[in-house]
């Protein structure tokens, strides 16, 4: 069995940070960014020592650097505050990375690159440039039609799908012309993968921090450190079998909460009662997870209704109108009405609140030792899968 040594340094890493991560999500719900920076200072110097073993090619290698530079950079463009300085440097840094990945490293040159490079900085630059002339109190200047300021807001928002499309073709490109062979895997994969779950997070689809956990492990371990128990996955992308894991083994958790909810008799619909329970309206904000009704007064009388599956998914996207015990815990001037409601309805159903960096962690640890849980019941019954 051959045994991969710089991912399993990166793996220690990764573990480590995983599970300081879950304590602290435990603790404050909330996992700062700088909590990732030990498996990064590790992770990723360990995928480039491997890249430079298994291929030795530096073309490669400044490809999987600049889509990791451009995810850092893009994070960096979202989270800026309008009228502070863009740092500039940074933009020069994802510009040259892929310049020197795609058009001056490869063997052979490949023309058909110069169009999406070309494409993949105009993005940046634009992006840049819009972000760089936004007000403090976040407006555009004006002088703007309408029509071009709706252009410019829905690019802003989702450009990130432009980079990871551009990303992917040039992947694909590099693995048929012969500049990265298979290896181009190594790029296109994490681009993907970590693509959609940036973008997850962005929408409020998926926590900030679960995203992150699944897109670092991605780009630290882009491939198992030795053959699991269970044997070789078909692409051997680790980051996928760890997401796979993690959503079996949360599914204990919705069976446990419906079970209780029988032994207690709660009544609800059917799917509230996998994935949440009824609490004691007085004493809702010493709880955790997000409120599953909404609440009216009527000349004294509290009306309640669960919020709808498609309500609560735009409520998520929409990033408001969704009530978080935390928030009530934290800022109960700014909710005396829902509050007083809460308490006049005796209980009231919240979601469960365990965080997902859990079953990350127990996913990467089950995914590192055994393997992809749902290839191994594909297995069983579905004979030569």
């Amino acid at each position: 069995m051959e045994i991969l040594y710089p991912m399993v340094i990166s793996a220690v890493a990764v573990l480590a940070t995983l599970i300081y991560a879950s304590f602290l999500d435990i603790k404050d719900r909330r996992v700062p960014f700088k909590t990732w920076y030990p498996m990064l200072f590790v992770g990723i110097p360990a995928s480039v020592w491997l890249l430079y073993i298994k291929t030795g090619n530096f073309s490669l290698i400044a490809g999987f650097l600049s889509l990791i530079a451009s995810f850092f950079y893009s994070n960096y463009l979202d989270t800026h505050k309008p009228g502070e300085p863009i740092r500039f440097e940074f933009l020069v840094i994802t510009l040259l990375l892929p310049a020197l990945a795609w058009l001056v490293l490869p063997t052979p040159f490949a023309l058909t690159l110069v169009p999406w490079y070309a494409m993949f900085a105009g993005i940046f630059a634009y992006i840049s440039y819009i972000t760089w002339k936004q007000k403090p109190e976040g407006k555009i200047k004006p002088k703007r039609k309408v029509q071009e300021s709706n252009v410019e807001e829905a690019l802003n928002r989702w450009y990130f799908i432009l980079i990871v499309i551009i990303f992917a073709i040039t992947s694909v490109l590099l693995l048929f012309s012969g500049g990265w062979g298979n290896p181009a895997l190594f790029v296109l994969l994490p681009a993907v993968f970590c693509g959609v779950f940036y973008l997850f997070g962005r929408m409020h689809l998926f926590g900030g921090a679960d995203a992150w956990a699944l897109i670092f492990i991605s780009f630290c371990i882009p491939t198992f450190p030795f053959t699991p128990l269970l044997g070789d996955t078909p692409l051997g992308f680790l980051a996928f079998s760890v997401l796979i894991n993690a959503l079996l083994l949360n599914l204990v958790a919705p069976l446990a909460i419906f079970a209780i909810n029988i032994v207690r008799r709660n009544r609800a619909p059917l799917m509230y009662m996998f994935f949440g329970f009824p609490v004691k309206g007085e004493n809702i904000q010493q709880e955790w997870g997000f409120i599953m009704e909404d609440f009216e007064e009527n000349q004294g009388k509290v009306s309640r209704k669960f919020i709808g599956f498609f309500d609560s998914i735009g409520r998520m996207y929409g990033g408001e109108g969704r009530v978080y015990t935390k928030d009530l815990r934290e800022h109960p001037e700014e909710f005396t009405e829902e509050l007083a409601i809460y308490k006049k309805a005796g209980t009231v159903w919240i979601s469960y609140a365990v965080p997902f960096i859990i079953p990350i962690t127990a996913g990467f640890i089950t995914a590192i030792i055994f393997g992809d849980f749902l290839l191994a019941i594909m297995k069983i019954f579905v004979p030569g899968a």
